[in-house]
């Protein structure tokens, strides 16, 4: 859309009293996120990580469904500044990474739109967002991985790993829905007790999750300044 050279925009009159300096609503929100949240809940090392995934989701109960593990920020941050791709489910987690955060100009990848998925998913009998995951496993050793919306992805990574995969760094499993979402991520916390698979994690219990709650997260573990 383009608009005319004499067109000049204006400002309407003020009709609400609201906030409107980003810098103070973005200091203010996370203010108040600490106020209203519990944070004893998480590790020392994830409370900025907590504090992002309840500001992209807009839910300060999301502490009582966190869990998180006790190595999830440093493995990721190092293997982030080493260089270390982040493979993405969706293309709105990959959108919401804000790419000035990232130590080392990593790759943020989503394969969903790869051409070669809609056929193994029709092969495999399977959702087009697993079938991307497969995609992957050149590029997952050390990789930290994340994925925001289809359980099918999730369960699809966890059965890669049974199958001798190559290991991540970290995964932020946090698929949103109402089939398959919360099995998917008990699944991802049962890993290291029932298959001795122990990679850091992030997830959220029952059916909360999404593309926002994944690239708040992933923001967090790009980077320690909030």
């Amino acid at each position: 859309m383009s608009t005319s050279s004499t067109f000049q925009p204006r400002r309407p009159n003020r009709h609400y009293p609201y906030v409107d300096r980003g810098p103070a609503i973005y200091l203010d929100s996370f203010a108040m996120i600490r106020r209203e949240a519990d944070l004893s809940r998480v590790p020392a090392s994830a409370e900025k990580l907590a504090v992002r995934m309840i500001h992209g989701s807009g839910q300060v109960d999301l502490t009582d469904d966190l869990v998180i593990h006790p190595e999830l920020v440093p493995a990721a941050r190092a293997a982030l500044e080493g260089g270390a791709p982040m493979l993405c489910d969706a293309t709105m987690v990959v959108r919401g990474v804000t790419r000035s955060r990232l130590p080392a100009d990593n790759e943020v990848l989503c394969t969903l739109n790869d051409p070669e998925v809609g056929a193994l998913a029709e092969q495999w009998g399977t959702t087009r967002t697993a079938a991307a995951v497969s995609l992957w496993e050149p590029r997952l050793e050390g990789a930290v991985v994340a994925i925001g919306n289809a359980p099918t992805a999730l369960f699809h990574l966890l059965e890669m790993l049974l199958d001798g995969a190559p290991r991540p760094a970290a995964i932020v499993g946090c698929p949103v829905g109402f089939i398959g979402a919360a099995e998917s991520k008990q699944a991802l916390q049962d890993l290291r007790v029932d298959h001795g698979i122990d990679i850091p994690f992030v997830t959220v219990r029952g059916r909360r999750g999404g593309s926002a709650m994944t690239s708040s997260a992933l923001n967090a573990l790009a980077q320690e300044q909030e």
